[in-house]
This record gives C-alpha cells, sequence and structure tokens, in this order.
C-alpha cells in the first residue's frame, strides 16, 4: 500500500490494506473499515454488474480533499480509501474505506463521514448493468440527506 488513495481496477485485500494503514503506529487503539460491494439489484432492477470511471488524477484530489476533512474534523490517526473502477461484477467488492484512531467513537464517525463524503462528492460516473439493459446512475437524494448531517451540502440529488 502506498498513499492515502487508490483508484484501481484490480480487487483489494482487506487485511492486507488494515495491516499497512497501521504498521509503525503503536497509537492506534482502533480500526474501522468499510467495505461495499457491487448489489445484484439496484434501482428496482436486477443486476448483472456496474462500470465505473472516473477522471485519473481529479478524483484522486478529491478524495485526498476528503482524508484531509476528516482528519481536521476528527482526531483520527490516518485514513485509507480504495475505490475500484472498471467492470465490476454482482458480489464484488467496490470500496474500502479505513481509519485508524487512538478510540473507536472517532473513528467510526470518519468512516461513516469519509463514505458519506464519497457517495457524493467524488468523481465516479456509475453505469448498472441489467438484462434490459445499461443505465447511468443518478445522485440519490439520501446520499445528499446523509451529508448533510454533517453540515455539508452536495446539490447533486434534485
Amino acid at each position: 500500500m502506498t498513499g492515502r488513495v487508490s483508484i484501481r481496477e484490480a480487487d483489494f485485500d482487506l487485511s492486507a490494506e488494515v495491516a499497512a494503514l497501521r504498521e509503525g503506529d503503536a497509537g492506534v487503539g482502533a480500526v474501522v473499515a468499510f467495505v461495499g460491494t457491487v448489489r445484484e439489484h439496484g434501482s428496482g432492477r436486477a443486476l448483472s454488474g456496474m462500470e465505473l470511471e472516473h477522471y485519473p488524477g481529479m478524483t484522486e484530489s478529491a478524495i485526498e480533499a476528503m482524508i484531509d476533512a476528516a482528519l481536521q474534523r476528527f482526531d483520527i490517526r490516518a485514513a485509507r480509501v480504495v475505490h475500484r473502477v472498471g467492470l465490476l461484477q454482482a458480489g464484488d467488492q467496490i470500496v474500502l474505506v479505513a481509519v485508524t484512531s487512538a478510540h473507536r467513537a472517532q473513528a467510526f464517525q470518519a468512516c461513516e463521514f469519509l463514505m458519506d463524503y464519497l457517495k457524493t462528492q467524488a468523481p465516479f460516473w456509475k453505469k448498472e448493468l441489467g438484462a434490459d439493459g445499461a443505465r447511468w446512475v443518478d445522485a440519490r437524494s439520501g446520499d445528499d440527506a446523509a451529508l448533510e448531517r454533517w453540515g455539508l451540502r452536495s446539490g447533486n440529488a434534485g
């Protein structure tokens, strides 16, 4: 693992990512990790998979800024975001958000904050694939509402 952000097609190993995140930091008392997977149902229909696109450079910078915001807002020691792009099948891992802290409460809050921020602010474009064809996924108002509880607004969903 290098850096705080990795955007890639290849799958990730949760254990290896967490071990690298906490390596050499004896002050870590809590590690919280969220792994999101591609669902077999979305937008009210059966899915065979999902295709994700991003804008290289812009996406990494946006996520780095999200991590900086989390470091300022919460008492955390480190954070790591891995997000896959390309063609993914139902059941595949799609995203990892991992956070270390001295105490669990801050780690849980920071992880949730980062995931809420990621869902609304990171420049990814998602296309759901199903038997009835492909459909681009719009931002959901529930994701915007989740971000608003942190005092932030996205304006993505209408």
